[in-house]
């Protein structure tokens, strides 16, 4: 008798075989856009199924190790990386992964939705990039705080080229310093101080405790400046390099050695992510350059960066979904149960098809983000400013919920293979368990979006979404006109209520339901306005998101009959 081996297929391609991410991309680039980006996302998505899918095994089999010391007793704090994970970094440069948005002409071709075209290849690209896609994500959120008119132009000069370089032998990725043990998320407890040198650069002394891509050339690191008192208002984002050849301080140094006053402790023994190298970095009076005026209370000039990188989060978790959906939906296509495919049980095909419907409303709220991102950076959009402003901490804290609860579903799914290490599959859950944390927790996220609301009255574009919506709504579905109404009626009658007090015990306890509430409308109603242009499958994941999220019925019968229009 022989032994039986389970075939795994590959999942489909991820450009050709996702029908949302095609038609999302004809209503916002047009016919002639989209033409014009169909080579690149092809090209991308043949290197995600051949050599960048290898490199993903090869870097997760291969974690990042820190060698504190040479042979001659000479501190280098040097990180050892894989090959695949030197291989996911030149093609996140080669594909323009981070570029793109910044390059003359992608902005000449698709204006403002350059945006959108880089979060389309965010969302081939990152599910299976090791989570090189979090050093995509701060690099980004790097070249758009260099961006910025009030950073010095030398400094931007010197650095922003090299973020944005499509060059794998030039191109870098940066850190993201931020973190304290301390006071994670209160910044207000940062400890780490800056003071002036006398050539107009700065010397930073802290302790950094959660520092991913720590083998980035650079970091962007929050800092008090001398004097400027308490709280997180004053903290100031700086430059810092990472290594001697980049340090005016080094002084013969080896190139490769860490610039002087960079000391990395050790690094993160993580529940997840283990390609990605995390560290705890301790800084003494090192190199930095200050990223606006110092003087000038720069915590809001870091939400340019902290923006960039929510909406990354956002992206990383909608596209994680939809790649695990592609490979649950192989699996259960070859794989015989009760004597027949896995994929004709109405259980299962109810079980997938709801997974789709999440991955469709996490897909339309991180591409509605990215969309809105690309009109405040090309045409200064004071309404995409506005609303951008609620929308990336709604789709960021959403999406990461609903990427944990998926990926649960979709281990669940390859039964006991997908509890077993060496399948790969465990990995979609453990990588996904970080996207509700970094960049701000649901609860931190929550308590943002309450900020928007009562200080910035940041409800008023998003309430004027849903109304649009709805009239969009009823000639589609009278059903999901009405629910879409009642949610938004009950939400704005909420967010008058909390404007009155906000900080009441009841309105602060009640953060993270009303937040889920309003990515939730929200949600539906973006997916009422691509179903409003014509596309067959969002209006199926409107009505069925709606009644899931919004009236909370079961979808289930629904969800089995129509799985393959959803997948």
């Amino acid at each position: 008798m022989s032994r039986f081996v389970q075939p795994v297929p590959p999942p489909v391609d991820p450009y050709a075989g996702d029908g949302l991410l095609r038609s999302w991309l004809e209503r916002h680039l047009g016919p002639g856009g989209h033409a014009a980006a169909k080579g690149r996302l092809a090209d991308l998505a043949a290197d995600v199924t051949g050599p960048l899918r290898a490199a993903h095994a090869d870097a997760e089999a291969h974690p990042p190790t820190l060698v504190r010391y040479d042979p001659w007793g000479a501190r280098v704090d040097r990180i050892d990386t894989s090959a695949g994970w030197q291989e996911q970094r030149a093609a996140a440069a080669r594909h323009a992964v981070v570029a793109l948005p910044y390059l003359p002409d992608a902005r000449g071709t698709w204006g403002a939705a350059a945006r959108v075209v880089q979060h389309a290849l965010l969302h081939l690209y990152g599910p299976e990039s090791a989570t090189f896609s979090c050093p995509v994500a701060m690099a980004d959120g790097a070249a758009a705080l260099l961006s910025m008119p009030d950073v010095d132009a030398t400094v931007r000069a010197a650095w922003l080229p090299r973020l944005i370089s499509t060059d794998p032998a030039t191109a870098i990725t940066s850190g993201q310093w931020m973190t304290e043990s301390q006071g994670g998320s209160d910044l207000g407890r940062s400890s780490t101080l800056g003071r002036p040198a006398a050539d107009g650069s700065w010397r930073l002394t802290g302790e950094k405790w959660f520092c991913s891509a720590a083998d980035a050339a650079m970091a962007v690191a929050l800092a008090r400046p001398e004097g400027a008192g308490r709280g997180s208002r004053v903290l100031a984002p700086f430059l810092v390099p990472r290594y001697a050849v980049d340090s005016p301080l080094a002084d013969g140094a080896a190139p490769g050695a860490p610039a002087p006053g960079v000391t990395v402790h050790r690094l993160k023994d993580k529940l997840g992510t283990r390609a990605l190298p995390t560290a705890e970095i301790g800084l003494r009076d090192a190199y930095a350059l200050p990223l606006g005026d110092p003087a000038v209370p720069g915590l809001v000039r870091a939400m340019t960066l902290v923006v960039v990188t929510r909406v990354h989060n956002a992206a990383a978790a909608a596209g994680g979904m939809r790649r695990g959906l592609d490979y649950a939906r192989a699996y259960a296509e070859v794989r015989h149960v009760a004597g027949g495919p896995l994929v004709s049980s109405p259980l299962h095909r109810a079980t997938l098809g709801t997974l789709a419907v999440d991955a469709a409303g996490a897909f339309a709220l991180a591409g509605h983000a990215f969309a809105l991102l690309g009109r405040v950076e090309v045409g200064a959009d004071p309404e995409a400013a506005a609303e951008l402003r609620i929308v990336a901490p709604l789709a960021k804290l959403a999406t990461g919920r609903l990427a944990v609860s998926s990926a649960s579903e979709y281990v669940e799914s390859f039964g006991g293979a997908g509890y077993v290490e060496d399948t790969g599959v465990p990995r979609l859950l453990r990588d996904a368990q970080v996207l509700p944390i970094w960049e701000g927790t649901t609860n931190v996220l929550a308590l943002d979006v309450l900020r928007a609301l009562t200080r910035e009255d940041a409800g008023v574009p998003l309430l004027s979404r849903l109304a649009a919506a709805v009239d969009l709504a009823r000639p589609l579905s009278p059903v999901l006109a009405d629910t879409l109404a009642t949610a938004a009626a009950q939400l704005t009658e909420t967010i008058s209520a909390v404007t009155v007090d906000p900080g009441a015990s009841a309105v602060l306890a009640g953060a993270r339901g009303l937040a889920l509430r309003l990515a939730y409308a929200l949600t539906t109603a973006l997916l009422v306005e691509h179903a409003a242009w014509g596309d067959e499958q969002a209006e199926l994941a409107a009505r069925l998101w709606a009644r899931r999220w919004l009236r909370h019925e079961e979808i289930a019968e629904d969800a089995h009959h129509h799985l393959d229009l959803l997948c």
